[in-house]
């Protein structure tokens, strides 16, 4: 698996990219001042049996702490993981909300 997955932000289409053996897997995201909102995660049930779910949340979520905003993971995956990783991700949540 490779560990470091190219993001691309797709800003006209509100979502990060990425392409995993040749298929394009993207998470869609709405933005309101500081806080980005991760809604939705587009990945084929082939990459996610191999794996690479995990890794391309956890690229796109350092891709957007280097941008100093927050995140609002309301996309139950991407909760999931940022339960399961609380302690390295939780800086990346807004004051007060807990997951």
């Amino acid at each position: 698996m490779n560990d470091e997955l190219k993001i691309t932000d797709n800003e006209f289409l509100r979502q990060f990219e990425t392409t995993i053996n040749d298929e394009l897997t993207t998470i869609e995201y709405s933005q309101q001042e500081k806080k980005i909102f991760l809604t939705k995660v587009h990945m084929s049930e082939h990459l996610r049996n191999e794996g690479y779910l995990e890794s391309f949340i956890e690229a796109v979520l350092n891709e957007i702490k280097e941008r100093n905003t927050r995140v609002m993971p309301t996309s139950p995956e991407i909760a999931k993981f940022m339960r399961r990783n609380r302690r390295k991700y939780k800086d990346l949540l807004p004051v007060g909300i807990n997951i």
